[in-house]
């Protein structure tokens, strides 16, 4: 499924829900696992010294710091180390997007893990700090490879994974998606459910869609997907066709609790432009920020 895991943290209590789901996948899958943390800002030209992002001070970077930076992630994550097996470790200074895109694209990573955000309320605890949000959007934005995004413990994940939910809103960027969630259903032997959300908050005049139209549109709807994705899907049968209406963001989080599923796919954007050019799109973000199971941002047919 996977020959190289990269596991994109900063040693934060943010991050341990993402941790737990990168060792045991690894461990599933018999994968290489990396953990990867970029440390500090460097400073400009020639010099020997970087910014930490917790606390803002220089530090000089030799041997004996890389060391230690090291050391302190083996110690965060040892209780997983003990029952999953020791991982690869890198570490570097620079802007941490950047060295994870540059990274996951030296090495072929199949599949880049991370949290969604790396807030937390108590500053003092641990020195991982400084990946923010952002550092999330800008890899999903950039990665040639699938994103897994997990923002807190997954409550229905059993052994990963037994029912996985494609999102789609059946623009161009959305293939890539699909091809993610119905290649990964194929190998696992899991049941894939295709799902569409009609959005009907979009009025005329303040006036909604009456109820006879958005039964012709759901119909449509399930059609489309006969025809876009299930066509391609050659002998695999273990798939369910899902048409529900509403806030698109919301009702995939529901369908996803009333399902158990224990990943949702979605394309990274669904805007018909170029992948570097665009944004997490808003519908992800939400769905990213508020699902139960982790959720892989998938923008490239690059490595699937």
């Amino acid at each position: 499924m996977f020959k190289k895991i990269l596991f994109a943290t900063n040693a934060s209590p943010a991050c341990d829900a993402a941790a737990k789901i990168a060792f045991e996948l690894a461990e599933k899958y018999k994968s290489e696992l990396v953990l990867f943390h970029v440390f500090g800002e460097p400073s400009h030209g020639s010099s020997s010294f970087v910014t930490d992002y917790v606390t803002g001070e220089k530090e000089t970077i030799g041997p004996d710091y890389v060391d230690w930076v090291k050391e302190e992630m083996k110690s965060t994550y040892d209780t997983l180390i003990k029952k999953h097996g020791e991982p690869a470790y890198s570490t570097l200074a620079g802007i941490p997007s950047t060295e994870i895109l540059r990274y996951a694209r030296k090495e072929q990573v199949d599949c880049i893990i991370m949290g969604a955000h790396t807030k937390e309320d108590d500053l003092a605890g641990k020195r991982f700090r400084g990946i923010v949000g952002t550092t999330m959007q800008k890899v999903a934005q950039r990665a040639r490879c699938p994103v897994l995004i997990i923002s807190r413990p997954c409550e229905t994940c059993f052994w990963y994974f037994n029912k996985i939910i494609f999102g789609t809103d059946f623009s161009k960027a959305s293939m890539s998606a699909f091809q993610f969630a119905y290649k990964m259903a194929e190998q696992i032997g899991c049941k894939l459910y295709l799902f569409h959300a009609l959005d009907i908050d979009q009025s005329q005049a303040g006036i909604g869609p009456g109820q006879k139209s958005i039964e012709e549109e759901v119909k449509e709807a399930r059609k489309k997907i006969e025809s876009t994705y299930v066509s391609q899907m050659e002998s695999f049968d273990n798939y369910e066709i899902c048409v529900w209406e509403g806030v698109p963001y919301v009702e995939l989080l529901k369908f996803a609790r009333e399902a158990s599923g224990d990943l949702i796919v979605m394309a990274h954007h669904t805007r018909e432009i170029d992948s570097d050019d665009a944004l997490l799109g808003s519908t992800v973000e939400q769905v990213v920020l508020r699902s139960a199971c982790p959720v892989a941002s998938v923008n490239r047919p690059d490595k699937l």
